[in-house]
């Protein structure tokens, strides 16, 4: 009884206490949300930025962003940002980084929960519009020195960033290459369905660096997370390969 009468004591003082708490009491910075978006064709990373309409930094490019709402939880912010700026769902999404320089952000003390998110160029291609701009990611250092990196557009000209974002794309890479050859991370760059030396490229392309074919069919085909579909490609100009999938599991 002592207890559960200490139990109701301690409980109420608690109560008691919260009620009368201010949390005006203690300054507090603003929390938001940046997705760095990544996807591998063609020899090179690219990723989707969008030019900014207001101040601060406006006219520059900028990730997909935005502050996170009270009853929301960091995930479902990542995940309503990027549905709302760029349209895409259910892509895979991880938590990357927080970045809380002070000077980060000029209107106020703003932390930024990064995440990156992974997928296969045809999810981009309806994405772009008039406002957003496919951008290829000019990687200035090699395997995971890490750093800013620099965004080119398509008149090769290369992008201003606002904020830290360069910063942010930058982690992105360094986490992706050094998680490639332990994780399943790489399928999430690919369609449903791949041949081995499409595989290859993507890896190519994240490592910024070429691979020996064989050695590699070699450790993807013992890994256990491809199955052969039982197909083979279609309307190619060379010999079709064989299409592989991969065994889902989680990627982290």
């Amino acid at each position: 009884m002592a207890r559960s009468g200490g139990t109701k004591d301690a409980r109420s003082a608690e109560e008691a206490f919260l009620a009368g708490y201010d949390p005006a009491r203690y300054p507090r910075p603003s929390v938001a949300v940046d997705v760095a978006l990544l996807s591998a064709f063609d020899g090179a990373l690219y990723t989707l930025v969008a030019r900014r309409s207001d101040h601060p930094f406006k006219g520059r490019f900028a990730l997909p962003g935005g502050f996170v709402a009270l009853k929301e939880t960091l995930e479902r912010s990542a995940e309503r940002v990027l549905a709302r700026e760029m349209g895409l769902r259910g892509v895979f999404l991880e938590q990357l980084y927080t970045f809380g320089a002070p000077s980060r952000d000029p209107r106020t003390r703003v932390l930024s929960v990064a995440y990156f998110a992974l997928v296969d160029r045809a999810r981009l291609a309806p994405v772009e519009s008039s406002r957003t701009q496919l951008a290829r990611l000019a990687v200035p250092w090699e395997g995971e020195t890490g750093g800013p990196v620099e965004l080119v557009g398509a008149d090769d000209k290369q992008l201003s960033l606002a904020f830290d974002h360069a910063e942010i794309l930058g982690m992105a890479v360094k986490r992706l290459r050094g998680r490639l050859d332990y994780t399943p991370i790489g399928f999430q760059l690919l369609p449903d369905a791949f041949t081995l030396l499409a595989l290859q490229r993507v890896h190519e392309t994240v490592l910024g660096r070429p691979l020996n074919k064989d050695s590699f069919r070699r450790r993807m085909l013992a890994s256990g997370l491809l199955e052969a579909t039982g197909e083979i490609e279609k309307d190619v100009d060379h010999r079709p390969a064989e299409l592989y999938r991969f065994v889902k599991r989680s990627a982290t």
